[in-house]
């Protein structure tokens, strides 16, 4: 009887926050629009792993190429250019991005992949 007893707590306390800690569930996510005339599909997945943020470029990520893509976030159609954080490392496929803890992501509702360069937007998700 005690050691059901245990068994119950133990899980109890898993699922109120060890659990929770262990097993990462997405944050946010969202899908890509292409933008100034580029194509770029596929979704984003903001999360943690390992104690650090992250940016999840999924498998179904795919875009058409321009100079000098980075990625960062904005709002509501206007790019933050303080976000910047990360130059895009492949034009297809899975990638992941760690976002650095000076980048508050709370403060945003937009996902971008932004051409420094010619500083336009190359593609945007809304992320929730």
């Amino acid at each position: 009887m005690k050691a059901a007893s245990f068994a119950l707590a133990a899980l109890g306390l898993l699922l109120s926050g060890g659990l929770a800690s262990a097993v990462s569930a997405a944050d946010l996510s969202g899908e890509f629009t292409g933008a100034s005339s580029h194509i770029t599909k596929g979704m984003v997945t903001i999360t943690k792993q390992d104690g650090k943020t992250v940016a999840i470029l999924e498998e179904d990520f795919w875009f058409d190429g321009a100079p000098d893509p980075q990625l960062g976030f904005g709002n509501s159609g206007s790019y933050d250019k303080q976000s910047t954080f990360a130059k895009l490392q492949s034009n297809t496929g899975r990638q992941v991005y760690e976002i650095p803890a000076s980048v508050d992501i709370s403060q945003y509702d937009e996902f971008y992949l932004w051409c420094v360069r010619f500083s336009v937007p190359l593609g945007v998700a809304s992320i929730r």
